[in-house]
C-alpha cells in the first residue's frame, strides 16, 4: 500500500490515465478529417449528392470527438506544471516551445476553421467551405506532428546538453529532427488514419447488417477500404522500421519487447519468441513458443543476425524498463491487430473484386460485415498498446538517458496527487459515458438523406444533382 502512496507512482498513474483517455479522441479526428476532405472533394467534383450527405453525417462524429478531445487534453498538459515541474524546468526551453507550436499553429488552426466547416455550408461559397475542411484536417494532423516531435525528442534527445540540470539547446533543428521523429510521426499518422478507416468501415457495416441505408453505407465502407489498401500494409512496413530504430537507439526497449534476457551475438541464428511467460524476478522465460530464425529474418532479412541484439542482463536492473510482461504482450497485441486489419483489408478487396460489395449484394455478406464491426475498436486498442510499449519501455527515463522519472516529478504530497487522480477518474468517466450516449444518438438517428445541398437556388439546379439511387452502382 505504501508503494501506491508514492508521489512519483501516483503522478505516473495519473498521467497514464489522462493521456490514454485523451488519445482516444484525436486518434479519430486526425484520420476522419482526411476522410471528410476526401468525400467533400468528390462531392464538389461530381455533384453526387450522396457524398454531400456523407460529409454532413460523418462531421457529426468528428465534432463529438473534437469536443471530448479538447475537454480531456487541456488538463493533461497542465500536469507538466503541477506534477512534473522539475521536468518542465529542465527541458522547458525546448519542450515547452514545441507544445506552444502545437497550441498556436495546430490547435488554433483546427479550432478556428471548425466553425466554418460545421456551420458554414449555406453561409460561405463551396470552395471556402472546402478550404475550411482542409484546414481542419491539416490542423489536426499538424497537432500530431508537434506532439510526436516533442515525444520523440524525449525518446532520443539530441541538439543540446544538460548544463547544471537544465537542457541547453545548441541546435534547434537537430532537436526537432531527432533520430526518432520521422518514424514516430509516420507511425502515428498511419495509426490514426487506419483506426479511423476501420471505425468508418465498422459503423458502415453495422448499418448494412441492420439493412439501414445499405447503398449509402456500402459506399462509405468501400471508400474506407480503398484507402486501407494502401494504409494497412504501409503501417506494417513503418512498424518494422521502428524496430530497427530501437535496435540502434533504445536497445533496452527492444529487449523488453522481446523479453530477451541474454545478448544474441552477431553471426548466429536467432529465434523469434512468438509467445512467452517472462519472469523478471529470475530473469528467464520459463515457457516460450519460438519461431526458428525468426528474429534474424525480421531484423536483418536473413537467418543470422548481422548485428548483436542486446539482452536485458547487459543493463543494470535500475536502468531496465519495469513491467516486462506488460511491454512484451502490449507489443504483440499491437502487431497482431495490425496483421488482422491487413488481412481483413485483403479479404474485403477480394470480395469487392468479385462484385460482392455491390449494392444488391452487400447485405448478403453477413460474415464480412461482422468482421468489420469487430474490427472497429481494434485500432484504438492497437494505439493504446503501442503507446504502452513506447512510454513504459522508455522507463526509468523521462528523457532517455538524461533525466530519470524519479527526478522529474514534482515534490507534492502523495495524498494531493491521489485526490486529483480520483477527480480525473470521475470526470473522465462522465465524459466517456457522455460520448457513448451522444454517439449512440447520432448512430441511431442516422444520416439525413433528405437534406438539400447548398447552392441550389432553382429547381433546374436541383435536377442537375446526381441522385445516387441506382441499385446496381458499385463504385465508391
Amino acid at each position: 500500500m505504501a508503494h501506491f502512496l508514492d508521489t512519483v507512482v501516483l503522478s505516473r498513474i495519473q498521467f497514464a490515465l489522462t493521456s490514454s483517455f485523451h488519445m482516444l479522441w484525436p486518434v479519430l479526428t486526425t484520420g476522419m478529417g482526411i476522410y471528410l476532405v476526401l468525400v467533400e472533394g468528390v462531392w464538389l467534383r461530381t455533384r453526387n449528392i450522396s457524398y454531400y450527405h456523407h460529409a454532413r453525417f460523418w462531421t457529426q462524429l468528428y465534432l463529438l470527438n473534437f469536443g471530448i478531445g479538447v475537454a480531456s487534453g487541456l488538463p493533461m498538459e497542465f500536469q507538466f506544471g503541477t506534477n512534473w515541474a522539475p521536468f518542465s524546468e529542465a527541458v522547458g526551453d525546448f519542450f515547452g516551445s514545441i507544445l506552444g507550436f502545437e497550441g498556436s499553429m495546430a490547435f488554433m488552426l483546427e479550432a478556428g476553421f471548425l466553425g466554418i466547416m460545421v456551420f458554414g455550408w449555406n453561409r460561405v461559397p463551396g470552395v471556402i467551405h472546402y478550404l475550411s475542411t482542409i484546414m481542419v484536417a491539416f490542423g489536426a494532423n499538424l497537432s500530431t506532428f508537434w506532439i510526436l516531435t516533442a515525444n520523440s525528442w524525449m525518446q532520443t534527445p539530441v541538439g543540446g546538453e544538460l548544463v547544471n540540470g537544465k537542457f541547453v539547446v545548441k541546435d534547434y533543428f537537430a532537436a526537432i529532427f531527432n533520430p526518432a521523429m520521422l518514424n514516430s510521426v509516420a507511425h502515428m499518422f498511419l495509426a490514426t488514419l487506419e483506426t479511423s478507416l476501420f471505425v468508418v468501415g465498422g459503423i458502415s457495416a453495422w448499418y448494412v447488417l441492420n439493412r439501414r441505408h445499405p447503398e449509402f453505407f456500402g459506399k462509405s465502407l468501400k471508400i474506407a477500404l480503398a484507402v486501407a489498401i494502401v494504409v494497412a500494409p504501409l503501417q506494417i512496413a513503418v512498424g518494422h522500421e521502428s524496430a530497427l530504430h530501437l535496435r540502434e537507439n533504445q536497445p533496452t526497449k527492444l529487449a523488453a519487447m522481446e523479453a530477451q534476457w541474454e545478448t544474441l551475438p552477431a553471426g548466429e541464428p536467432a529465434a523469434y519468441t512468438l509467445l512467452a511467460l517472462p519472469d523478471s524476478e529470475h530473469e528467464i522465460n520459463p515457457w516460450s513458443l519460438e519461431v526458428p530464425y525468426g528474429l534474424g529474418l525480421i531484423l536483418d532479412l536473413q537467418p543470422n543476425l548481422q548485428k548483436p541484439v542486446l539482452g536485458l542482463k547487459d543493463f543494470a536492473p535500475e536502468n531496465r524498463p519495469p513491467l516486462i510482461p506488460l511491454i512484451y504482450y502490449s507489443f504483440r497485441v499491437m502487431v497482431g491487430i495490425g496483421f488482422f486489419l491487413a488481412a481483413l483489408m485483403l479479404v474485403s478487396t477480394v470480395q469487392w473484386l468479385r462484385g460482392k460489395l455491390a449494392d444488391d449484394q452487400i447485405t448478403g455478406q453477413t460474415w464480412l460485415m461482422r468482421a468489420w464491426l469487430f474490427a472497429a475498436p481494434l485500432g484504438y486498442i492497437a494505439v493504446e498498446a503501442g503507446w504502452i510499449v513506447r512510454e513504459v519501455g522508455r522507463q526509468p527515463w523521462t528523457v532517455y538517458g538524461l533525466i530519470r522519472t524519479s527526478d522529474a516529478a514534482s515534490h507534492v504530497p502523495a495524498t494531493d496527487v491521489l485526490g486529483s487522480l480520483s477527480l480525473f477518474t470521475a470526470i473522465y468517466g462522465i465524459l466517456f459515458v457522455s460520448a457513448l450516449h451522444f454517439g449512440r444518438r447520432i448512430l441511431l438517428h442516422g444520416p439525413n438523406l433528405e437534406l438539400p445541398p447548398p447552392g441550389l437556388g432553382s429547381q433546374s439546379a436541383r435536377t442537375e444533382m446526381v441522385p445516387d439511387r441506382r441499385p446496381t452502382e458499385v463504385s465508391a
